[in-house]
């Protein structure tokens, strides 16, 4: 059973418990984070969804991530998420954007990280992800512009997409 802290959309702990899998009481909001792995010879990390995933199943997607647990904080809770579903450690981590949806009831914290390790030590996390995958920066370019990256991920980043100016604004 995983517990996650309640928030209020302006970021502050409402001190209730959430649960996965219940709904969110309105006015709640549940904290989620996830990173884009770039590796100091400048290539992205792509890792593949399960094919057994409800959404997205089979897709690539840029970023490793999910819910902050009861007590944890965004970076406590992206550097677990980036262990967990990539084996990668990592200790500095730059916030590049921030979104509140009232749709999913959650705060988005998206992280951009820097490492250098060796590329094939990544690990699948079992139920989910199956394969992954390094591009360069001109393929990563390709990939945010194609229908092959997931649109509610691409969104979440566009700001940054655009100063990067890996996206076109408009």
């Amino acid at each position: 059973m995983e517990i996650w802290d309640g928030y209020y959309k302006d970021g502050t702990l409402a001190n209730v418990d959430l649960m996965r899998g219940e709904s969110v009481p309105n006015g709640l909001y549940h904290l989620v984070c996830e990173v884009l792995v770039r590796h100091t010879d400048g290539d992205f990390l792509l890792m593949q969804r399960d094919f057994n995933k409800e959404m997205y199943a089979g897709f690539y997607e840029a970023t490793a991530g999910g819910s902050a647990l009861r007590g944890e904080n965004k970076i406590d809770c992206i550097k677990r998420e980036l262990l967990e579903e990539t084996g990668i450690v990592c200790g500095e981590f730059e916030e590049i954007a921030y979104n509140a949806f009232d749709d999913g009831q959650s705060l988005f914290y998206s992280f951009l990280c820097t490492v250098d390790c060796d590329k094939q030590s990544v690990k699948l996390q079992k139920g989910e992800t199956v394969s992954f995958k390094w591009v360069n920066e001109n393929k990563f370019i390709e990939f945010v512009n194609s229908d092959k990256m997931i649109d509610r991920q691409k969104r979440r980043y566009t700001n940054w997409f655009i100063a990067k100016e890996y996206i076109k604004k408009g």
